[in-house]
């Protein structure tokens, strides 16, 4: 097995900057970019936390670009078909933006999730957003690879802003998810813009701490997947990371702390648990009054522990990097969370019996 130093080796910056000083001159603005033809995949390899493998074949699609900050970032755009009777008639979409993991990119969280074929399925746009340096800043504290730690929030919001206005995105159905350090900057983005989303989900992800800490803001309904066995970033947490002199690894905290931070920032009462085949679930009820924000304030805080899982994406049929553990077979990360993005309110048949476990 590999060692976490091992796992978490990083790919060289110029990397970047080879995708994006060669677009820079042919960049639109913000409120128009330039499409570019459907992405082949990605071939680079990584053997980072985000488990690249360098084998993903992206299925039909546009890269897309943004010129944010003065950065022209790329991502992957994926539309639901419509036929010419219903191009009309369709009304606003919901919107997925879904961000790759660290060492990886958009081409292989597509391929590990096969997200945008759920999505299409049920009439999504799918956003899959490339990172700079293939990672995210999904804490707050600056380092020397990112000296300004909130460009990945004032890009995403960009981004969020332009797909609504040039793709009929429902600015009320707007969703964030992601895997791994992606996963943690879908939950930086549940937890400082609460009243921009409808509704945010990680895999394997966990909100930072220490001196990098994330702290919810307000309500949101927010679902965190985790493997029981993950040895990158392990259930209970890494509060004390090795370090890393390429890109920093986070300390960051459990995934229960995590689900219970927003669940705190909701005004949810008791959590419940209940065991279902191949995982366990609590849940926290958001408060109807919370302050903060009010989208989905009938919604849930869930938290999804899978059995026999590593730092994996529960259901996915791409084998992950040695070192990682194995997949969890149930529940399927990708149709859970988006049933869950479409309903983050189980009902009453979610009232089991309270948690007697610690961390409530």
């Amino acid at each position: 097995m590999l060692s976490f130093g091992e796992r978490s080796r990083r790919w060289p910056g110029v990397l970047a900057l080879a995708l994006v000083l060669p677009l820079a001159g042919c960049a639109a603005d913000a409120d128009r970019p330039d499409a570019a033809p459907p992405s082949s995949g990605s071939s680079g390899t990584s053997s980072g936390t985000g488990g690249g493998t360098g084998t993903a074949t992206a299925a039909p699609g546009t890269r897309e670009q943004l010129r944010v900050d003065g950065d022209v970032r790329q991502y992957l755009l994926h539309r639901p078909a419509s036929t010419p009777a219903s191009a009309t008639a369709d009304g606003p979409r919901p919107l997925v933006v879904a961000f790759h993991g660290r060492g990886a990119d958009a081409a292989e969280l597509r391929a590990k999730t096969r997200l945008e074929k759920a999505a299409t399925a049920r009439g999504m746009l799918v956003a899959f957003p490339e990172g700079l340096g293939h990672g995210w800043g999904a804490g707050t504290r600056a380092t020397k690879q990112r000296p300004d730690p909130d460009l990945d929030v004032r890009f995403t919001e960009a981004l969020i802003k332009h797909l609504v206005r040039t793709e009929r995105v429902d600015p009320e159905r707007i969703y964030v998810a992601g895997f791994s350090n992606g996963g943690s900057m879908a939950l930086r983005m549940a937890a400082e813009r609460p009243a921009l989303l409808a509704g945010a989900a990680s895999v394997s992800g966990q909100l930072p701490t220490g001196d990098a800490a994330v702290e919810p803001t307000g309500p949101v309904p927010v679902m965190v997947v985790y493997g029981a066995d993950d040895p990158v970033r392990p259930l209970a947490g890494l509060p004390t990371p090795p370090p890393d002199p390429e890109e920093p690894i986070l300390p960051t905290r459990s995934a229960r702390d995590t689900a219970a931070a927003f669940a705190q920032a909701g005004g949810a009462g008791e959590p419940v648990t209940r065991e279902e085949k191949g995982y366990d679930r609590t849940v926290w009820r958001l408060a109807a009054d919370a302050p903060g924000g009010d989208r989905r304030p009938d919604g849930t805080v869930q938290l999804l522990v899978v059995h026999d899982a590593g730092h994996t994406w529960p259901g996915s049929t791409v084998p992950p990097p040695e070192g990682f553990g194995p997949v969890g077979k149930a529940p399927n990360a990708t149709d859970t969370i988006l049933d869950f993005f479409a309903d983050p309110d189980p009902g009453p048949d979610s009232d089991a019996d309270p948690d007697p476990g610690p961390g409530r």
